[in-house]
């Protein structure tokens, strides 16, 4: 099969492009850049703007599906940027899938389209998209979900999956910024208790981008429907984030501030940024507070029943393998050149 990854270059895009290439598939990247690993992986690289119409549909020309993985993530305060990468490059790459008889389409979506502000305990996907949101982020990627699942039918069979929290070795995201922030001494925990999470381990998240591959057509019973991906192992927030301290050997935190606190910053540091447009994200926002004060956990149930999915990899051994890979780096950047 030949597959076309959008955002080639990311954690997870770049994870399903050398698991692709192990299980003898032809592979298609589409980034912004230019990357050594990948141009030695024997993919075809193709470097280009997912807000670029035609070269989205260049890079889908002759594959079979598309894995689009290619998002705008974080928590600034501006839309533009938003809307270009995650609502209208959604759209390209459907137009791009009809116009060159792409056949599947896998969307990398987020659990937080479905986030309203409270705890989610268990609930399975009839959950609704949240009435509104407190960041760009999850409001367009719910913008772009809708359009995905809206566009499956005869022509292009399309399937949403919403990985919560992905992480492991090679991360660009949670991991170093919960080292980051720890290293630097403004790690805390929001709230007084510790409330329950999900997470994926990055290589139970590929896992999922390859069962709904596999069993995606016009026919299956996964086209046009949205599903949770997890771990299945809703912990304390305080076991991952301490667990990815230890990892990085780094001492466990037990630092707490209040959930209302936390809002209350987070809505003065989007105000202040969006005033003075300062670079870069805000530390602290409104709807940074609401996840880390609330619980995040899914029913698996559909993911397992109608894509086949398992995840393999638990958070003990995630985290044993994310501590020998931050070791490994630490050696390299610590050895003499």
């Amino acid at each position: 099969m030949k597959v076309l990854v959008t955002g080639g270059s990311g954690f997870l895009g770049k994870a399903l492009v050398f698991r692709l290439l192990a299980d003898g598939h032809e592979v298609v990247t589409f980034c912004r850049g230019r990357y050594d690993d990948l141009e030695r992986s024997g993919a075809l690289n193709i470097r280009g703007d997912i807000g670029d119409q035609a070269a989205v549909r260049d890079a889908a020309r002759g594959c079979d599906a598309v894995l689009h993985t290619a998002a705008k993530v974080g928590a600034h305060v501006r839309a533009a940027e938003f809307e270009r990468a995650n609502v209208l490059g959604t759209q390209h790459v459907i137009e791009a899938c009809l116009f060159e008889r792409v056949g599947r389409l896998v969307y990398t979506s987020t659990p937080s389209v479905v986030h309203a502000g409270g705890d989610i305990e268990g609930a399975n996907e009839s959950l609704p998209y949240a009435p509104s949101f407190h960041a760009h982020y999850p409001r367009t990627k719910a913008v772009a979900e809708r359009a995905v699942l809206a566009a499956n039918g005869d022509q292009l069979a399309t399937v949403a999956l919403r990985p919560h929290l992905i992480w492991g070795p090679g991360d660009t995201n949670l991991v170093p910024r919960v080292l980051a922030k720890a290293k630097a001494g403004r790690l805390r925990f929001v709230g007084k208790t510790s409330k329950l999470v999900d997470t994926t381990y990055i290589d139970n998240a590929v896992d999922a981008h390859l069962c709904a591959l596999r069993t995606l057509d016009n026919d299956a019973a996964c086209a046009g429907k949205a599903y949770f991906i997890a771990n299945g192992e809703p912990v304390p927030q305080q076991t991952i984030i301490n667990g990815i301290l230890k990892a990085g050997g780094l001492a466990p935190i037990d630092q707490h501030i209040s959930a209302a606190a936390a809002r209350a910053i987070g809505g003065v540091l989007e105000a202040a940024y969006w005033l003075f447009r300062l670079p870069g994200e805000p530390p602290m926002t409104r709807f940074l507070a609401e996840q880390l004060s609330t619980a995040h956990w899914y029913d698996l149930s559909a993911a397992k029943r109608e894509l086949g999915y398992c995840p393999k990899v638990g958070l003990e051994e995630g985290l044993r393998r994310l501590a020998l890979s931050l070791n490994r780096e630490a050696k390299a950047h610590a050895s003499p050149r």
